[in-house]
């Protein structure tokens, strides 16, 4: 299975409530940052304003990977899916 599956079929894993227990809300924001690097590229938007600190903490774990591969980003989000399936 190439890398690009892996990572198609991990994001509808976790869609689909795959995993046994919901996840921290920083492990959910590192998923986040690594699933737009991996389908957007680097941020492409302003920080967001205002009193919403999850999206702010989202964008933050997004810009933190700014020049990351598509590949990297992959990998990296394959990966930690994983160590959260195995909890």
């Amino acid at each position: 299975m190439s890398l690009e599956q892996k990572f198609k079929e991990s994001c509808e894993k976790l869609k689909g409530g795959a995993l046994s227990h919901r996840p921290h809300d920083q492990e959910l924001a590192e998923l986040y940052g690594l699933y737009k690097q991996a389908t957007v590229g680097d941020v492409n938007t302003a920080k967001p304003e205002g009193g919403d600190v999850a999206e702010q903490y989202k964008w933050e774990t997004w810009a933190k990977r700014k020049g990351m591969s598509k590949e990297e980003a992959m990998e990296q989000y394959v990966s930690t899916f994983e160590k959260l399936s195995a909890k």
